[in-house]
């Protein structure tokens, strides 16, 4: 895909987040990645989401620099390199503060698989990161935030469990395209 189609869809993946409620003012993002070229295309940080077009978008490196933008990328960026890094079959994260997986995550709770349409997507239940520890938080606490996704996925497949609540956080998604990581969101 090349990157101007890849900002498309991740622009799409962002305002679809928006138009099904799972985003709260600009607190949410979505990325994709071109693993041929390595490039992520990943939103801007504080743009509304009312104005977002595709040239607002922001491409950067896996290791973090950016390829091409004026503006900042998101401030989870370090979490999506890192998952990026982690899940080699994903090309699209999306991270939200929906309601409901909020409080799950608020309440350190994994959400159960209660009925076929949760299993559609998920393979089980959806689980919750580790709380970080106080010397995580702060400067380091989106990379922190990062690991503790990883970890949680030890010894599960993120192709059967897409999502992951942090804790005391919100959710981040992920799937084969951006398109699809909004929708498992």
């Amino acid at each position: 895909m090349s990157i101007s189609n890849l900002k498309q869809a991740v622009l799409e993946a962002n305002l679809n987040t928006v138009r099904d409620g799972l985003v709260i003012a600009t607190f949410g993002n979505a990325s994709g990645i071109d693993r041929d070229s390595g490039q992520i295309v990943i939103k801007p940080s504080g743009v509304s989401y009312e104005t977002m077009t595709t040239e607002h978008m922001v491409t950067v490196c896996l290791d973090g620099s950016v390829v091409d933008h004026h503006l900042r990328p998101s401030s989870d960026l370090d979490t999506h390199l890192m998952l990026y890094r982690a899940f080699d079959d994903i090309g699209g994260v999306v991270h939200t503060h929906s309601p409901y997986a909020t409080i799950y995550a608020q309440a350190l709770t994994p959400i159960p698989c209660l009925g076929t349409t949760h299993a559609d997507y998920f393979r089980g239940e959806i689980p919750v990161t580790r709380q970080l520890h106080p010397n995580e938080l702060g400067e380091h606490y989106v990379a922190a935030t990062g690991e503790a996704i990883i970890e949680a996925f030890k010894d599960r497949d993120p192709l059967e469990i897409p999502a992951v609540l942090v804790a005391g956080h919100g959710p981040f998604v992920w799937g084969s395209t951006p398109k699809e990581a909004a929708l498992n969101a």
